[in-house]
């Protein structure tokens, strides 16, 4: 057993150079060699700007599918290039060459931005007639998808001055959500707990420790250096929303969330129904802290006991969670799980390896069409198997969607995506839970459960919450209202206290300072709601499991081969999920209670 694959923290972390190969993945199916990607460098350039020769001719069906087919041949070497860059970049931080290949791809791919931008305009000024003749022909029937999605944002497009203008203001417009991470990942200082020093890399480990005064500590200390930038930070939000407003307003949207939803057809009462579901069933949340209270002994349960662990860790090696991971997704078929099993040991698909300098995070790359790599550091726990389970979910939809659609039909959207890594989580965690329950292994239960939970206090409890705190923010602004730094704390501590009930006791100023740590999330408008969906879809298929086993394997995987070629609501609508209504929402909080209960039993008997 090497450093890496143990949940033993090593004195020093090897390098990149020293860990086993095994444990990374295949970035040579890019690039064999890092030549062929700077070959690949000084050829991609001239191929973007041959493009530019289409510009004011695609008057014809011919023209206009030789421009499509070039560009999508560019489309794609950019994607693998760019992402051979990245993905060298994110495994190595300390690695200047990979640190500059990577700024090297975003160069080309802002040229490729600029080259490109003339075919929107073109396509939309031609006559919608004459366009939707085209697209009845069988040779766009590649194409169709992507143009009719174009062209349904007819209505929104501005004259010919305006788009410009509207361009050019699109960089500056961007400001604010590169200055809130600068401010949070490199200014903010935040203290320590228990001597260590606390970081965004290790305040969720500390928070989560066993050691309760470290726990106080590490989010006391997180939530003060937040609160001492509120006031810029709370300038820095509100600007982004009034430019968000804006831009809904300059292309004739009634609402900035109509603005974001309306390129991927979802309704606003998705999001609506989402969020007052979520209120009524708040109470079942109020149930699981008193419970977690209980367990952990506390006369109460302050917002740094939330992920303190009930049971011991369980140390889990990577073979483990793959066979564990294939166990559980079996219900999916043979040709399913021996996809998955080839990949995540076979092919390289995952870069696992602890090293120096690897970035924090998660995440699945499927966008090159060549393997659908993960990203992750393997630490030998639940939470590492969840991860993994998680993004192989996302990296099975890539496999099976790419090889359903040619390049031209769009990528599935996030919507999409996150049914499909929360359904993998829910699927193996039902069968590793039935497993435990036989063996009679309750401290194994116990963590699995607790590890379900960490997962949907994230999806499921604070992302309800920021999308209900953004909905809100929103709406005062279009109201001509303002959003002060005391108005943004005393609305997000409301929000939790919703989900808080009396089961937690709150710190109100520290509590409501949460909003002002999730950049990513609040500057990407209307984004966390969409992981609140994701779960609230995958707990309603696994159901469907559980009634005709045969037939939910089929339409399960009818959704994950149409990748992006329906809107998400359709293709969820077809696999018998509707979320316009409650149902789904409803559904999981059926989870939620199911685990509570069984703590419930539990208590005592560890």
């Amino acid at each position: 057993m090497t450093a890496a694959q143990s949940s033993e923290k090593p004195s020093r972390l090897p390098a990149r150079a020293e860990v086993p190969r095994e444990q990374t993945w295949d970035i040579e199916a890019l690039y064999a060699t890092p030549q062929a990607w700077e070959a690949e460098a000084e050829a991609l350039p001239g191929a973007i700007d041959a493009l530019a020769a289409h510009a004011g001719g695609l008057n014809s069906p011919e023209a206009l599918l030789t421009y499509l087919s070039a560009a999508d041949d560019v489309e794609l070497r950019l994607t693998r290039f760019f992402s051979y860059a990245s993905m060298s970049a994110s495994v190595d931080g300390h690695d200047a060459v990979a640190a500059a290949r990577r700024d090297r791809a975003s160069s080309v791919a802002a040229r490729y931005g600029s080259v490109s931008a003339f075919f929107r305009p073109e396509l939309l000024a031609l006559d919608e007639t004459t366009v939707s003749q085209w697209l009845d022909r069988p040779d766009f029937a590649d194409q169709r998808v992507r143009l009719d999605r174009i062209l349904r944002n007819r209505p929104h497009v501005r004259s010919a001055e305006v788009e410009e203008l509207l361009g050019a203001v699109a960089s500056p417009f961007a400001s604010e959500r590169s200055i809130h991470p600068a401010l949070a990942n490199m200014d903010l200082r935040f203290g320590t707990a228990g001597g260590v020093k606390v970081t965004q890399g290790n305040v969720d480990s500390l928070i989560s420790g066993p050691n309760r005064e470290v726990r106080r500590e590490a989010w006391e200390n997180y939530a003060d250096a937040h609160l001492a930038a509120r006031h810029s930070q709370a300038a820095m939000y509100a600007t982004n929303v009034r430019q968000s407003v804006f831009l809904a307003r300059a292309r004739n949207y009634p609402d900035a969330i109509t603005a974001s939803l309306a390129p991927d057809r979802i309704p606003v009462e998705v999001v609506t129904t989402l969020l007052d579901t979520y209120r009524a069933n708040t109470p079942i949340w109020h149930r699981y802290w008193r419970v977690r209270r209980d367990w952990l002994g506390l006369q109460e349960l302050r917002e740094y006991d939330v992920k303190a662990s009930l049971v011991p860790p369980r140390k889990v090696e990577y073979a483990q969670a793959v066979d564990w991971i294939a166990a559980g997704m079996a219900p999916l078929g043979e040709d399913y799980v021996k996809d998955l099993r080839f990949g995540l040991t076979e092919d390289r698909w995952t870069d696992y390896a602890e090293n120096d300098g690897k970035r924090q995070g998660a995440y699945s790359n499927g966008g090159g069409r060549v393997k659908p790599y993960i990203f992750m550091t393997w630490n030998g726990t639940l939470g590492s198997y969840s991860t993994l389970a998680h993004e192989i979910g996302h990296s099975m939809h890539s496999l099976l969607s790419m090889r359903e659609h040619p390049y031209s039909v769009p990528r599935y959207t996030l919507f999409h995506a996150e049914v499909a890594s929360n359904f993998n989580q829910a699927m193996v965690r039902r069968h590793l839970l039935t497993e435990a329950r036989a063996a009679g292994d309750t401290q194994l239960e116990v963590a699995i459960i607790e590890e379900a939970l960490g997962n949907f206090h994230r999806y499921f409890f604070i992302m309800p919450t920021l999308a209900a705190f953004e909905l809100e923010c929103y709406r005062r602004i279009e109201a001509g209202g303002t959003l002060s730094a005391p108005d943004l704390i005393e609305l997000t501590a409301d929000l939790l206290h919703q989900g808080y009930g009396d089961g937690v006791t709150m710190d109100r100023e520290r509590s409501g300072i949460l909003w002002a740590q999730f950049s990513t999330h609040l500057y990407a408008n209307f984004y966390a709601y969409q992981y609140a969906t994701g779960i609230s879809a995958a707990h309603q298929l696994l159901e469907q499991f559980s009634e005709d086993e045969a037939a939910a394997r089929e339409t399960y995987l009818r959704f994950l081969k149409s990748g992006g070629s329906l809107d998400p609501i359709d293709a969820l609508r077809e696999a018998g999920v509707d979320m316009l209504s409650p149902d789904p929402v409803q559904a999981t909080f059926r989870t939620l209670e199911q685990y509570v209960g069984r703590l419930e039993e539990l208590l005592g008997k560890v």
